[in-house]
Parts: structure tokens; C-alpha cells; sequence
């Protein structure tokens, strides 16, 4: 489907991570990254829990969420695929992102894994500021990662992982005077994860990861306009309850925080906002992972409000049919995402089919981008290391 102008585009790039509220008054001041694409949850399970994933049972996805859960899942291999449907509420039908996930134990120790996210912005047309016909274009956007976990204890575990990610948003895009290119660059992941579940089924599990910790993306050879990529720290808690042999729960809570600096108020002023906007962008990357716990214009109340809350349930019957909740928050000036969320689990046998779908709520630049959208993922289990089967999947 075509859109109008490249302007559409740039819309759609900052809705993929946060609905974005480009104003700044004296309350909203909204943290932007470049490459937000890789805060869509690409998985449809932690979907259907108001984006929940870093310390529930391990599965094909897991890679998305918390590498070192890998170690303790019950399977030898196990492949997820995901497509989550973007802006279908407004009846585009070629905006899409695409996530595909797996790993390989080694042994009973150690794992390896991979996945791919790529998201597709669809078909548009640039025009000038005239109006007036320039070409088509197709930008997309895509991350490539491999990683690597181990189990410290029966308990513990650790997961690192290394990405490339290639974002190339002016694909097609005519010649204006200024040379646009893919912008890319270089990211890792180190994960935690403890399993406190216990033989009977019940217990906690905790996690902690970082994620993202690269470079900055950059579309011209302007050093001075390379973005952050959006850098996080997730902390998460599960508690499962086996009921009895066939029912069993798991509800939990996340934790996400950005590490990436809060953009400055602005003053009206040209010379002083321009020294700000100098300033901002002149943080190194590594310096702006610690002081985006405290260079919040507001103070400290102002990095509270920088939190987003995921929390969600999963009921399983007889490991083979699951339903889930969960609602996701953030605070109105920091984005106003808020949404419940619901989805369905099958399993049989090596397949299994997840479903989740996003209450619709908001209006406007409020409304989220997956509202009235129906995303669905695959997974399939090639080997057992167990009699049981993963609730997960």
C-alpha cells in the first residue's frame, strides 16, 4: 500500500517504539532512540502477557528476552517464528515485523542461539515540499544476533550475545543535496537469570538483563546527528503454582528502564537550546548508560516516571492449552503506552501455535500501533531431554 510522503514514514518509525510525542512542555519530555524497532515485543506468547519475558519459563524465544533462561529449558531444540502486524488498525497491511528465534544445547550446561527481527515499513512515495512526485521507496529496518549461555549452578545462569543491527529508513530516497545512507552498528547483551522453581512445580524465578549496549546510528556522515539505539535494563520476578498434575500458573512482574539520556528542556532561546541539543548529543555512549539514572530535567521523580511496568499470568492446562493476561504501562509523559493484553497458547506434540491481541484503548497519537491486531507465532520442539512437556511453548 502506498503512503503519501516520506514525512508518513518518519511517523511511522518513532510509533514503532513508543508513540511518540515529538512536543516538549514543561511535562512531557518523551526518551526517543533511534532503530525502536527493537522494542516491539516479537514474541507472541510474552505478548498475550503485557509483554512479560524476562524471568518466565525458558522457550524458542527466549533470546528476546533473557538469553540465560536458555540453559534451563526442557528441550535439546526448539525454533519460534513470529509475525506481528503493524498499523493494521489504520489498513496498512505491508507495515510488519518479522521475528524468527532458536537455540541448541550444547549439553545440560550450555547453549547456543540466534534469532532475526526485521521489520518492514512498507511501500511509499518521497515527494518534495511541493507535493510533488519524487519516487518510491521500501525502508526496513532489521537485527541479526548470535549469543551464548551457561548455567553457573543448577539455579544459575549467565547469557551473552552480540548483534548487528541495519537500519535503512531513505532506501530509494531521490538525491536533495544530502547523501543518506543505512545507518548500522554493533550491540551485545548480558543476561541473568535464577530458577527457583522447585521438582514440585512451585517457586521463583528472577532475571536482570542488558541489552542493546552498542554504538550510535547515524543516516548521513554528520557525526553530530548519530542517534542512541535504545540501550535497557529489565529486572523481572515469576512465581509458578502447579495446582495439580494438569492445571498450573504463572503470573509475574518486569521492570524497563531505558539507558539512554533524557533529552533536555528546551527554553525558546536559540543559541542556549542549541547548546543543549550540542551537549545532549556529545554524551558518549558508555556515559550515557550511567547518567540516565539521574539527568532527568524533574529530578528523581521525573526518572521514576521513566519505568515501564509489564505484569501477566498464564494459566496451562495439561501443558497443552494455555490462556494469558497481562497489562503494560507507561507513564503519560514518557510515551502513555498503556494496554491490556490477552492470547492463547496450543501445543501438540513438536508444534505449537500462540496467539495475542492488544485490547484497543487511547485515541489518536495515543491509540498504540498493534490495536485491533491479531499477531500469531509458531514453535517447534525437534528434541526432548525429558519426559515432560515445556509449558512454554
Amino acid at each position: 500500500m502506498k503512503r503519501k510522503t516520506f514525512k508518513l514514514t518518519a511517523a511511522l518509525f518513532l510509533m514503532a517504539g513508543l508513540n511518540s510525542l515529538t512536543a516538549q512542555t514543561d511535562s512531557i519530555n518523551v526518551v526517543t532512540t533511534a532503530v525502536p524497532f527493537l522494542r516491539i515485543s516479537p514474541d507472541a506468547r510474552a505478548g498475550g502477557m503485557g509483554d512479560l519475558g524476562v524471568a518466565t519459563s525458558a522457550d524458542a524465544n527466549s533470546a528476546f528476552w533473557n538469553l540465560a533462561k536458555t540453559p534451563f529449558a526442557e528441550k535439546n531444540f526448539s525454533i519460534g517464528l513470529t509475525y506481528t502486524p503493524w498499523l493494521k488498525d489504520l489498513g496498512l497491511n505491508d507495515v510488519y515485523l518479522l521475528a524468527l528465534a532458536g537455540y541448541y544445547k550444547l549439553d545440560e550446561l550450555q547453549a547456543m542461539s540466534a534469532s532475526v527481527r526485521y521489520f518492514s515499513l512498507g511501500n511509499i512515495q518521497f515527494t518534495n515540499g511541493n507535493g510533488d512526485y519524487w519516487g518510491d521507496g521500501r525502508p526496513r529496518e532489521f537485527g541479526v544476533d548470535v549469543g551464548y549461555s551457561r548455567k553457573l549452578s543448577d539455579k544459575i545462569g549467565l547469557g551473552i550475545a552480540l548483534r548487528y543491527i541495519n537500519s535503512n529508513l531513505a532506501a530509494g530516497a531521490p538525491s536533495t543535496g544530502t547523501a543518506y545512507k543505512a545507518g548500522s552498528t554493533f550491540a551485545g547483551d548480558v543476561s541473568f537469570f535464577y530458577s527457583g522453581v522447585r521438582p514440585s512445580g512451585n517457586g521463583w524465578n528472577f532475571g536482570a538483563v542488558l541489552s542493546n549496549l552498542g554504538g550510535k546510528v547515524g543516516y548521513t556522515n554528520d557525526a553530530q546527528q548519530r542517534d542512541y539505539i535504545p540501550a535497557n535494563l529489565s529486572i523481572g520476578t515469576t512465581y509458578t503454582a502447579q495446582i495439580d498434575e494438569t492445571n498450573k500458573i504463572q503470573f509475574g512482574l518486569d521492570l524497563h528502564k531505558l539507558l539512554v539520556p533524557t533529552p533536555p528542556k528546551f527554553t525558546g532561546d536559540i543559541p542556549t537550546d542549541s547548546a543543549l541539543t550540542v551537549k545532549y548529543r556529545d554524551k558518549s555512549v558508555v556515559n550515557s548508560w550511567f547518567s540516565s539514572f539521574g539527568d532527568a530535567p524533574g529530578g528523581f521523580s521525573e526518572e521514576l516516571r521513566e519505568f515501564q511496568v509489564s505484569v501477566g499470568a498464564e494459566y496451562g492446562y495439561n501443558d497443552q492449552f494455555f490462556v494469558r493476561a497481562g497489562y503494560f504501562y507507561e507513564d503519560k509523559n514518557k510515551g502513555n503506552r498503556k494496554y491490556f493484553t490477552v492470547g492463547l497458547g496450543l501445543k501438540y506434540n513438536v508444534f505449537g501455535l500462540n496467539f495475542s491481541y492488544l485490547v484497543p484503548s487511547g485515541s489518536g497519537v495515543n491509540r498504540n500501533p498493534l490495536s485491533n491486531t491479531l499477531r500469531f507465532g509458531l514453535v517447534f520442539d525437534l528434541d526432548d531431554t525429558g519426559s515432560s512437556t515445556s509449558p512454554t511453548q
